[in-house]
């Protein structure tokens, strides 16, 4: 299937001004920060007999890189800081939640349902029930769209949903052999049979088991992937830096300017108060074509000046049926429509969740792309690499002013975020024989158009807590919504597995 794609894109398949007008559009940052949208005269997605379902509020903790202020905390602290933002920002009672739900990744395994750790640090109810659910990059997605569930299913009136990632401390197992021979100690009677065992250890038993972030279907790291899917739709490593520079520096306006309302300030024991994002750092193409490829070498396009940091941070979203929110006197910030989720193939289509996930989301709510005022998609995925002796020299970066910082984490795994991903979803959706062909389309999606497209940065500039990013993308919709004042907006993200989310926001009446 990659093949196919590589040569038929290059066939001409996509545009070759595609490129062109990205470019055009990436860098009139404040242009489109300030641009508002009219009001256009469109139906609601209102359905007789059907609950309508609002996000009352949203909020999350400054994202921030992994090893930072956050070093010392655990998973379930960032979780419960958040859940008591959103008490404090919304003044609500603290058994009037009926569920709560989170969304986690790599979990720590001393507070595996994190949804109730937190919970319960927060000050919620011991008889409210709380549980974790995990699928990737989505994981909080599933979260919010549970909480439409139960909602819809009229098993609740108000739920908080969110998601968690601490990647500053992550599990580390010990190999297999040494599991096996700890846990038969364990078991061992005489004093013998535990010598014995303890005489059987090798240099081997010591060497540790990282979390793995390759597909574990395929065996394929996912910046192969990432390259390949690069490669097979023509996206060049200028066009990924031009977006990754796109998403720095529309992030940096969005803070500047007050528009990240989402972000609570949060007192770090024993360190300072955090109040803003801190991986945002614009550069210039200049800088960041310097770097070299970080998985296929010398030629591939994934760079670390195209790629995310590890990052610490969690989220929290308050939902709610209408009638309930109206009844405690709360002003919602939008409804939460029709979703989606797909999958597909996990090796050649490992990251196009978005481009399967939009079209479908849109005809279910019964709506085309120019219905569309605000899209959030998110901006990357995780990937993996590891060379054959076990160890890796990652290059991660951060912008210090007009500096390149390049930090080497010589570790056994190391997670990237890169924006191949996003720029092959674009020209998938741009395609007419990608729609014709996998899709089963007349014709093609449609490209968003980028005057409209993550205005305030993304998972690139602001960061990407696995668990967490979903919230962050709909809370951002609802607020960019009111903002410059559309009536619809759709969220989209890839996950692990070739899995992949859509969800459709309308615009509460102002």
């Amino acid at each position: 299937m990659a093949s196919m794609l590589l040569n038929t894109m290059r066939a001409g398949s996509v545009s070759p001004s595609w490129a062109v007008r990205l470019g055009a559009r990436s860098l009139s940052t404040t242009a489109q920060l300030h641009a508002q949208v009219q009001t256009k005269s469109k139906k609601t997605l209102s359905r007789p007999g059907v609950k309508n379902i609002v996000l009352v509020e949203g909020v999350r903790t400054p994202f921030l890189l992994s090893g930072t202020t956050y070093a010392d905390l655990m998973p379930h602290d960032l979780a419960r800081a958040a859940l008591q933002g959103l008490l404090q920002r919304t003044g609500l009672s603290k058994d009037a939640v009926d569920y709560i739900i989170y969304g986690t990744v790599i979990q720590e395994v001393k507070t595996s349902n994190v949804a109730r750790e937190a919970s319960l640090g927060a000050g919620f109810s011991d008889k409210i029930p709380s549980h974790t659910v995990t699928m990737a990059c989505i994981s909080s997605n599933v979260a919010m769209t549970s909480a439409v569930g139960l909602i819809a299913a009229g098993q609740c009136d108000s739920v908080v949903a969110g998601g968690v990632e601490f990647m500053s401390d992550v599990p580390i197992r010990h190999s297999r052999k040494m599991r096996k021979t700890m846990l038969s100690l364990n078991k061992a009677k005489t004093l013998g049979q535990r010598l014995s065992l303890i005489g059987s250890i090798r240099m081997a038993h010591l060497s540790p088991e990282l979390p793995a972030v390759a597909e574990f279907s395929t065996a394929e790291s996912m910046g192969h992937s990432a390259d390949r899917l690069a490669a097979a739709f023509g996206v060049s490593r200028v066009e990924q830096d031009e977006f990754a520079l796109r998403s720095h520096t529309l992030a940096k306006s969005a803070q500047d300017a007050g528009l990240l309302k989402d972000v609570i300030s949060f007192k770090v024991p024993g360190r300072d108060i955090v109040s803003k994002d801190n991986g945002i750092r614009p550069s210039s193409m200049e800088q960041m074509g310097r770097l070299k490829a970080a998985f296929i070498k010398p030629h591939g396009t994934v760079t670390a000046a195209n790629s995310s940091f590890l990052t610490d941070g969690a989220s929290a979203v308050l939902v709610m049926s209408e009638e309930k929110a109206l009844a405690m006197g709360y002003k919602p910030k939008a409804y939460l429509r029709d979703f989606v989720y797909v999958s597909q193939d996990p090796k050649d289509q490992l990251l196009l969740g978005p481009t399967y996930g939009t079209p479908k989301v849109l005809e279910r709510a019964g709506l085309a792309m120019s219905d569309i005022d605000v899209f959030e998609f998110h901006e990357a995925f995780a990937v993996s690499s590891l060379t054959s002796d076990g160890k890796e020299t990652v290059q991660a970066f951060a912008f210090l002013g007009d500096c390149v910082l390049l930090i080497c984490l010589v570790i056994l795994r190391c997670v990237f975020v890169f924006q191949g991903q996003i720029m092959a979803n674009l020209k998938a959706m741009d395609s007419d024989w990608f729609g014709q062909t996998y899709l089963g389309r007349k014709s093609k999606v449609g490209a968003p158009p980028m005057e409209k497209f993550n205005l305030w940065g993304g998972s690139l500039s602001l960061g990407h807590p696995f668990g967490a990013t979903g919230c962050r993308l709909v809370t951002t919709v609802a607020h960019r919504l009111q903002k410059e004042g559309g009536q619809y907006g759709l969220v989209a993200a890839c996950a692990a597995g070739g899995q992949g989310h859509a969800m459709v926001i309308e615009a509460y009446p102002q």
